[in-house]
């Protein structure tokens, strides 16, 4: 179950929004223990006995539990060994967010490796700094989730969050960067303050996230201001921490369970207010009977809009608006020059594997080695397969594999391929992967130019009594000007989907500086050679 899942499964279960840190601070535990009779023992079993203590009565009344990685690092070995105790006794049901604020690229990468393949985390916090690279290496693990500190309540770092302005603060422009690496399951916000203006700001900058607060509240007062200001429109997607003065106190369950009932009974009268106002402007805009068409009314007058305001431009573009920008070809345009950069387009007398031989040579293999590259072309991919209908993704073999895999996991879909050559022991099989006859396939590949080996292994696809109508690629080699692989695909019935054609890959270099003019124009024209 991924995270995500775990986390609205645990809110709608539990009705709660709470968070419980199990962080064994040495001064707040001390007094606990001493009320105890446990004054006497070692720091370790102290900490010992109250996270058990803690996760048992807080288990029915919170969605998450969130330890600092901190804390239990200053305890040497044992402490990680504690850590571990940790993650036994959190309910499996309920997501454990391990809080570490990490920001250093070099060791991001065993980091996510330990934290969720071997400690068993569900998610992670991280330091934005580092920018997209330092969320990446966490990403890669499908159904986990990085949180994205986004402003700190300590006094210190407002020189820092709020330059340069409060118009334009750089925690703002932290929240809005860090919605760009990843889905709302994938990438959370982590805000620390006790003003509710701050936490509104960010809750308007990023509507869909949940946001897990850092802050003490020191009233109701300052409990419903704080929700008023996070609540999603849903009444939730805004998690809060138990006070750290309720985990060291008697009857720490009866507390929790009350703090829970109370947010509960305020997000309900949120809501039951918010329905309220819908419900008002419905009234207010809608006609009055003395102004409500006639039924007998066969016919409707059509707006013209008046001539100021007609249309200045050919594109229909009025003459006093910005230019329109679009984010994902920026975005496209951004990627191409990366691919550029690390040698995925290489000048020369190349044979490709249709026997053409062209004067450049495109290499996808490298993104493979480039994790957060590869996350970036797969967020392309992605974006000509929604909308698509397929049961099951189908690589083709080798090129694309890497891709093919990615794509299926993100996408929570199987993956199949077919085989380049069947072997001669073994199984024999012309499929790898499970598969049901009747099922749709999605074909992938990286680069159509003759569009021989899609058919290719479609054919052993359809042999084996499976459905294939699209195909997508990454480039589409022929572009405008050589229309003859789609035609191929389309005669034979597949629509074919490319991300990228060599024309817009060509004008995005040659913008970039990357290409000389001749090389632009070569692009694209090859001499069809057989190999000799």
């Amino acid at each position: 179950m991924s995270f995500f899942v775990q986390l609205t499964d645990a809110i709608s279960e539990r009705q709660s929004l709470l968070v419980t840190g199990l962080d064994p601070n040495p001064e707040m535990l001390q007094s606990w223990a001493q009320q105890r009779g446990m004054g006497g023992r070692s720091f370790l079993s102290q900490a010992r006995q109250w996270i058990k203590a803690v996760i048992e009565e807080t288990a029915p009344h919170v969605c998450a539990y969130k330890p600092s990685l901190g804390f239990y690092q200053a305890l040497g070995p044992v402490g990680l060994e504690l850590l571990l105790e940790v993650r036994d006794l959190v309910p499996r049901d309920l997501p454990l967010i391990v809080d570490t604020k990490h920001g250093d690229l070099n060791s991001s990468s065993a980091l996510a490796h330990y934290l969720f393949k071997e400690f068993g985390a569900d998610a992670v916090t991280l330091s934005p700094l580092a920018g997209q690279d330092i969320a990446a290496p966490f990403l890669l693990y499908p159904g986990k989730a990085v949180v994205m500190t986004c402003h700190s309540s300590n006094e210190a770092a407002r020189l820092i969050q709020h330059y340069p302005n409060e118009a334009e603060p750089l925690y703002l422009q932290i929240v809005r960067e860090t919605q760009l690496w990843g889905t709302p399951e994938q990438v959370l916000l982590e805000v620390g303050t006790s003003d509710p203006a701050v936490l509104a700001r960010v809750r308007k900058a990023a509507p869909q996230r949940f946001v897990i607060l850092r802050s003490l509240w020191s009233g109701e007062d300052s409990l419903e201001a704080m929700l008023e200001a996070g609540l999603s429109d849903a009444a939730d997607g805004l998690l809060l921490p138990l006070p750290q003065n309720l985990l060291i106190e008697d009857s720490i369950g009866a507390r929790a369970e009350a703090l829970k009932k109370q947010i509960r009974a305020k997000r309900e009268h949120w809501l039951e207010r918010r329905e309220k106002q819908r419900q008002s402007n419905q009234n207010q805009t809608s006609p009055s009977p003395s102004q409500a068409p006639s039924p007998e009314a066969e016919s409707c007058a059509l707006w013209i809009p008046p001539e100021a305001a007609k249309p200045a431009l050919a594109t229909g573009q009025m003459a006093t608006d910005p230019p329109v920008t679009d984010p994902f070809a920026a975005e496209l345009g951004e990627l191409i020059v990366e691919l550029f950069d690390i040698g995925c387009l290489l000048f020369g007398d190349y044979v490709q594997a249709s026997g053409a031989l062209f004067n450049y040579y495109i290499d996808l293999r490298q993104i493979i080695s480039d994790p957060n590259l590869f996350h970036r072309v797969l967020h392309a991919y992605t974006g000509k397969l929604e909308g698509l209908q397929f049961d099951r993704i189908a690589g083709i073999p080798y090129g694309s594999l890497p891709t093919a895999t990615g794509l299926s996991l993100q996408l929570h879909k199987p993956l199949i391929y077919p085989r380049k050559e069947v072997k001669a022991h073994g199984a024999r099989r012309l499929i790898e992967g499970d598969f049901y006859e009747g099922e749709q396939v999605v074909v992938v590949d990286d680069i159509l130019i003759t569009g021989g080996s899609v058919m290719g292994g479609i054919a052993k696809l359809e042999s084996s009594g499976l459905i294939v109508r699209d195909v997508v690629v990454f480039i589409d080699h022929g572009g405008d000007h050589d229309r003859q692989a789609k035609e191929l695909l389309a005669e034979a019935g597949y629509r074919c989907h490319a991300v990228l054609t060599i024309e817009q890959i060509t004008e995005v270099l040659l913008a970039a500086g990357r290409l000389s003019p001749g090389q632009a124009a070569s692009l694209g024209k090859a001499d069809q050679l057989p190999k000799s």
